[in-house]
């Protein structure tokens, strides 16, 4: 087994370091077993055997031969074509004069047999050399051996990459969740159910843009480094440009660069963007994930709440094959329509307060006391409703939910009510207790934004470091008029999490952000 270090383990123990440097230097690359694999490869690159070539060109895989093969009888085998197969070698069988291993590629695994009578010396010669973990090429002829599998058998075999390493063991495979996360290219070979994981996941970002394409959607590319880290309440990362002598944010948000475009005339845009945030990491956040962003002239945020059950429910049933799905150990229904409720009411009942009650800011503040709730910057009464929400009730919204009416506040690009100026037209989806998206009228209003962008600069002042910045340039660009607009932020990592069941974000990236390893 290896260690978070990836040393080979003996015991339960990483490898000694009391031994001399020279086999110091092989424990330190795999053990016991990579001496023997450098003994192999040193052996056949003494015969003249080419161990790295490039000239190898498989013309079949393991599912088409399985596909092609899997009901046909021995008999009926005998007539079928040779063919050619490439991949990483995941079990071997070593009987002298014959040999089994099974090649596994891309798209699964099939049995390899070798026989000293049947195969060329040369070939038969480098089959007695190969380590699991070999990436190999084999041609030859599909048949059935005695137990039933298909199996091919090989008239020639070529190494075309020595494995050095040891993968890891066969019955315990790769159980450090930490290692898997590191060495995720070890995950991906012996953990067949992971390679599907990332294989759903990009399924689903395919059906997210045929859908929105289907509905007259631009895919648009804004930009990653921004001037000004706007679009979104989130603390960024800075790096500097020096050609131009600037320093520059990687983007939190796509969001002011794709309202630009609604001003220029594109009137339907959607971008699944790469965005960083500078925030701590869980099994919910990491600092750089994939989010979709979509924008629409001339619709509202309840339109796209009616197009966000539409995404979801059909994805769910592309996917999965159903609408109900398991998360976490709840069954999710996601079939349309879905519960719609008010932010300040599910406060209310969740705090057992009356609903006039939460009119007092100091009410708010007792309640959050009461609750354990840290206070937010400058905590207005509208930053207490939602610290409260996140606190008291975010986590009991499994079934898909709905939550409006969010105070003016906390939403400085966002659209006022009609009816109630210090509430804005905005929803949350919250599934499985968590937050996916994020959605509402945009405001496009360039002197009530300019005023919002003011007081975003107050709480900055205040100590918080996630408030807007003022983008001049984005309220000039709103002065040349935006259209009524509403637009949408969806979590895709939080959506293949959703529809993979994974119960950790970094079980849906292929290479999670981690702390560096620190070994001796």
């Amino acid at each position: 087994m290896l260690d978070s270090c990836g040393r080979f383990l003996y015991g339960g123990q990483a490898s000694s370091a009391k031994s001399g440097p020279s086999e110091q230097r092989v424990k330190d690359t795999g053990g016991e077993q990579a001496a023997v694999r450098r003994r192999n490869l040193a052996a056949l690159r003494a015969a003249g055997g080419e161990v790295y070539s490039n000239d190898f060109r498989p013309d079949s895989d393991a599912r088409s031969l399985h596909l092609k093969y899997d009901g046909a009888t021995g008999d009926a085998l005998a007539g079928a074509p040779a063919v050619r197969i490439g991949g990483r070698v995941m079990s071997l069988r070593d009987f002298g004069k014959t040999a089994f291993f099974h090649v596994q590629d891309g798209s699964g695994s099939i049995q390899v047999y070798v026989k000293r009578e049947h195969a060329d010396p040369g070939h038969f010669a480098v089959s007695r050399v190969l380590d699991v973990g070999d990436v190999v090429g084999v041609w030859g002829q599909p048949m059935r051996t005695r137990t039933g599998e298909l199996t091919v058998l090989a008239d020639g075999v070529r190494l075309l990459a020595k494995a050095l390493r040891p993968l890891p063991e066969k019955w315990h495979g790769l159980q450090n969740v930490e290692l898997r996360y590191r060495r995720r290219y070890l995950d991906l070979m012996v953990n067949p159910a992971v390679r599907a994981v990332f294989e759903t996941r990009a399924q689903i970002i395919q059906s997210v843009r045929d859908f929105l394409v289907a509905r007259g959607y631009l895919e648009v590319e804004t930009p990653m480094m921004q001037a000004i880290a706007g679009g979104a309440a989130a603390r960024p990362f800075r790096t500097h440009h020096n050609a131009l002598g600037i320093d520059l944010y990687l983007r939190v948000a796509p969001e002011l660069f794709l309202k630009r475009l609604i001003v220029g005339g594109m009137e339907r845009v959607f971008e699944l963007s790469r965005t960083f945030r500078n925030e701590g990491i869980s099994a919910e956040h990491n600092p750089e994930f994939t989010m979709l962003e979509l924008y629409q002239a001339y619709a509202t945020f309840e339109d796209l709440m009616t197009l966000t059950e539409d995404l979801l429910s059909s994805l769910a049933e592309r996917i999965t094959g159903s609408r109900r799905i398991r998360y976490a150990g709840h069954e999710i229904d996601l079939t349309p329509p879905w519960r719609r409720i008010e932010l300040e009411a599910s406060v209310a009942e969740a705090a057992g307060l009356p609903a006039d009650d939460l009119v007092s800011e100091r009410t708010l503040r007792e309640a959050a006391m009461r609750s354990g709730v840290q206070l937010p910057p400058r905590p207005s009464r509208g930053k207490l409703l939602v610290s409260l929400f996140e606190n008291l009730v975010e986590p009991q919204l499994v079934q898909p939910t709905f939550v409006v009416r969010y105070p003016v506040e906390v939403s400085p690009l966002a659209r006022r009510n009609d009816q109630t100026p210090s509430l804005v037209d905005r929803f949350e989806l919250f599934i499985a207790g968590r937050e996916l998206a994020n959605a509402f009228s945009e405001l496009n209003d360039p002197e009530d934004q300019r005023a919002r962008f003011e007081e975003q600069l107050r709480d900055r002042v205040a100590g918080d470091e996630e408030a807007h910045a003022m983008d001049e340039d984005y309220l000039q660009a709103l002065e040349y008029g935006m259209p009524p607009t509403a637009g949408e932020g969806i979590g895709i990592d939080r959506l293949v999490m959703l529809l993979t069941n994974a119960p950790s974000i970094r079980d849906v990236i292929l290479f999670p952000q981690l702390r560096p390893e620190r070994c001796s």
